[in-house]
């Protein structure tokens, strides 16, 4: 009766033993699992880098100095209970779909279930979490036939159900460091305001040094802040090829090209942001690795997803500089060209086509 339900635990830790019995098939030594279980390890030094770092701001937002370790476990039991009502919500509903449809657990959410923590402030009520859990899963993927079918990266998709439904619960000043939202026992002068959030007021002075940002010691969503964490898990994911190096170089790409062009022009102080310091600003980096190279909603072809990582970069800084509602643009660039993928696909097919039958005409008349 529980066939999907006990297979997914039987298969937990180890490969089962099926093997294709007609037809020809090409085997390696990557599957789903795999697959999975090497982005789950790209994404640990940008999670224990966010837990520590939660624990960092809150020792500065109360005027003390904590031990390394301190830091850490204080952060640790912070981003834990977020961990576990992603998880919980979301394997939930992936067994009761996989049960009543009688098909295999896939192992998809293991990404998706941290992914949804990291991109999420610390303070956020944990029933948010589960209800954008549930949305993400629910909507954004089984309603498309399950792992493998999204359209839309589900995590992203989670974040937007929060921004929209929520909106002074995820993109407030006050609610990026662990405890600031009560108030209680903050020293004078601390705002834990992020770097984008002081771009977008045009307080260009209090926005902090590129190499704190780049290290990490900013306010920010839990595994978004240390841009060389991120950079970390892009080497672990290009050398094992599960991360497409084109997507995350053209994202940077065109990131940096639209904030060259704003340099140039620069009708306002935003716009005078050197372009490079876009880069380790926000969630820029962290959705060029982890978001935009989604396999399943990003473009498949090879000059297809040159074009759509620019597209993304472009698109991200562009909503940065032109919206001050929204200083971070880079999940409404992501989930606009998730999107778009299939059309940027559809184009780069047919002008090989064109080119291939050109090329046999010419061949022929010869």
């Amino acid at each position: 009766m529980f066939h999907s339900t006990f297979d997914a635990f039987e298969t937990f830790l180890f490969v089962p033993n099926k093997v294709t019995v007609k037809g020809s098939h090409i085997r390696d030594y990557i599957d789903m699992k795999r697959t999975m279980v090497i982005m789950i390890f790209a994404l640990m030094p940008a999670m224990l880098f966010g837990m520590w770092n939660v624990g960092y701001e809150y020792t500065l937002s109360i005027g003390q100095s904590w031990t390394f370790w301190q830091n850490f476990w204080f952060g640790f039991l912070k981003v834990l209970p977020i961990i576990i009502v992603s998880y919980v919500v979301g394997l939930s509903i992936e067994f009761a779909f996989a049960q009543s449809r009688g098909h295999e657990v896939n192992e998809g959410f293991l990404v998706t279930g941290l992914l949804i923590p990291l991109i999420m402030p610390v303070d956020v009520p944990l029933w948010m979490v589960a209800v954008a859990t549930a949305f993400a899963v629910v909507i954004g993927k089984e309603v498309f036939g399950g792992t493998g079918m999204n359209v839309f990266n589900p995590a992203l998709l989670a974040r937007a159900f929060i921004f929209f439904a929520y909106p002074a619960h995820i993109s407030g000043d006050k609610v990026w460091v662990a405890g600031l939202s009560g108030g209680q026992g903050i020293i004078d002068g601390f705002s834990g305001a992020t770097p984008l959030a002081k771009a977008a007021a045009y307080q260009i002075d209090k926005i902090p040094s590129v190499h704190d940002m780049f290290m990490g010691f900013i306010p920010g969503s839990i595994g978004e802040t240390s841009t060389l964490a991120i950079l970390i898990g892009a080497v672990i994911l290009i050398i094992t090829g599960i991360g497409s190096w084109k997507i995350m170089v053209s994202v940077f790409g065109g990131g940096m090209a639209a904030g060259l062009l704003f340099n140039i022009f620069a009708v306002n102080p935003y716009m005078q942001i050197p372009f490079w310091e876009h880069m380790v600003m926000g969630g820029f980096a962290f959705g060029a690795v982890f978001m935009a190279t989604d396999p399943v909603s990003s473009s498949q072809t090879e000059k297809g997803k040159w074009i759509y990582g620019f597209l993304i970069g472009f698109m991200a800084i562009l909503v940065r500089v032109f919206n001050p509602a929204y200083p971070e643009g880079m999940m409404l660039s992501i989930l606009l060209m998730n999107a778009f993928a299939p059309l940027i696909d559809y184009y780069v097919v047919q002008a090989n086509i064109r080119r291939r039958l050109k090329r046999a005409k010419q061949v022929a008349n010869v």
